[in-house]
């Protein structure tokens, strides 16, 4: 897929856990899991509005595209 999924970068960047990042979102683990590791299919905007609010980013720093 030519959309990479940089999430695992976003939370070393604010040094925080899955656990963490999955409380404050209000997803599961095993969901965010599927997400940084490129699995998902895709993602609700409401989701990725949540991650941007929590790890304090822009979509752009967690979506990048390779084409």
């Amino acid at each position: 897929m030519p959309i990479i999924i940089n999430l695992d970068v976003m939370m070393a960047r604010r040094k925080m856990s899955l656990n963490e990042l999955s409380d404050r979102v209000g997803i599961t683990i095993s969901n965010l899991s599927i997400l940084k590791t490129g699995k998902a299919k895709a993602i609700r905007i409401e989701t990725l509005d949540a991650i941007c609010k929590a790890l304090d980013c822009q979509p752009g720093d967690i979506l990048e595209y390779s084409g």
